[in-house]
C-alpha cells in the first residue's frame, strides 16, 4: 500500500483548487448518508489520497459534498441506475462503475452487470487501473 501511495502522490497532478482529504468525522457522515460502512481499504483511501488529481480518472471524495466525486451522490446515481445497494462507487466512467463489494474487492459494473474483472484491494485498483489511465 505505501509504494502504491508514494506512486501516486508522485503523479499528483498541481491543479488551480485543489481537492481536500476528508477527516474522520467527514467519512462518519458519508457512512451515515450511505447507510453502509466504508471498507477499510476505501476508509484509508479517503483519508490518504482522495485529494490526488492524476489521470483521465476521478475517483470518490468525501471532503467536499459540492464536489461532482463526493460519494454519496456518486452513490445515488450509482444505485439509481441500478448498481447493487451492497456495493459502494469508487469511480465512475462513462455511466459504469468501479465499485467495493464490503470485503474489499473492487470489481467493475458495467450495463447492469458485474465483470469478470476484478482486483483484490483498492490499493490494487490504483496501481493496475488509475496509475494507467
Amino acid at each position: 500500500m505505501e509504494d502504491v501511495l508514494d506512486e501516486l502522490r508522485e503523479q499528483n497532478v498541481s491543479v488551480p483548487v485543489p481537492l481536500e482529504l476528508p477527516d474522520d468525522d467527514a467519512l462518519v457522515v458519508v457512512e451515515e448518508e450511505l447507510l453502509l460502512p466504508l471498507p477499510l481499504d476505501l476508509r484509508n483511501y479517503l483519508l490518504q489520497a482522495s485529494d490526488v488529481v492524476y489521470g483521465s480518472l476521478e475517483p470518490v471524495t468525501a471532503a467536499d459534498p459540492y464536489a461532482h466525486t463526493y460519494l454519496p451522490e456518486v452513490a445515488a446515481v450509482a444505485w439509481a441506475r441500478g448498481m447493487p445497494r451492497h456495493l459502494v462507487p469508487l469511480c465512475e466512467t462513462h455511466g459504469h462503475y468501479y465499485c467495493v463489494d464490503p470485503d474489499g474487492e473492487v470489481q467493475f459494473w458495467r450495463d447492469g452487470e458485474i465483470s469478470d474483472e476484478t482486483w483484490p484491494s483498492v490499493w490494487h485498483w490504483i496501481r493496475d487501473v488509475w496509475l494507467e489511465s
